[in-house]
């Protein structure tokens, strides 16, 4: 059994893992986001993703990426943190964090089978969406949790 410190790749480690599970016939399931303050509604899209395949890679965004997409006051905590915390879960099998925006170079790069989402996209909406289903892979849903949100629990953090 692989350390958390194992699970967390290079682009191109995560790319050798995506081929040995290719060449092996096993399915890669790929997520991505931000995970800046994991909760409950984290963990049920993880546990429900790796049930979809053999593996389940996480595309972490990193710092920068975060501030950009989501203000300068995040991250609340640092990439390599959350990188951690990520590859300690057992759902997950291999943490990359990226330095774009999307994950889309990422994704061409691994190639998953299936690309898995939280509910507040739409799979139209799904970033590598296209590239997945050109070469026959699938994008997948999950419902998301009620009342589950980063952003609304730092809120009700500074509020308190």
């Amino acid at each position: 059994m692989k350390t958390p410190e194992e699970k967390i790749l290079s682009r191109a480690e995560a790319a050798a893992f995506a081929q040995k599970l290719r060449e092996a016939g096993k399915t890669l399931v790929f997520t991505n986001g931000c995970f800046d303050v994991l909760h409950a509604g984290h963990a049920y899209l993880l546990n429900e993703a790796r049930k979809q395949g053999d593996a389940l890679m996480l595309g972490l965004n990193s710092d920068q990426s975060v501030r950009r997409l989501k203000g300068e006051s995040r991250p609340v905590n640092k990439e390599e943190d959350r990188a951690l915390l990520l590859a300690s879960l057992q759902a997950v099998d291999a943490v990359v964090v990226f330095e774009e925006d999307t994950p889309e170079e990422l994704i061409s790069v691994i190639r998953p089978d299936i690309l898995v989402k939280g509910g507040d996209y739409s799979k139209e909406q799904v970033v590598g969406g296209r590239l997945l289903k050109s070469y026959g892979g699938k994008v997948l849903i999950v419902p998301l949790m009620p009342g589950y949100s980063s952003s609304k629990t730092i809120e009700k953090l500074k509020k308190n």
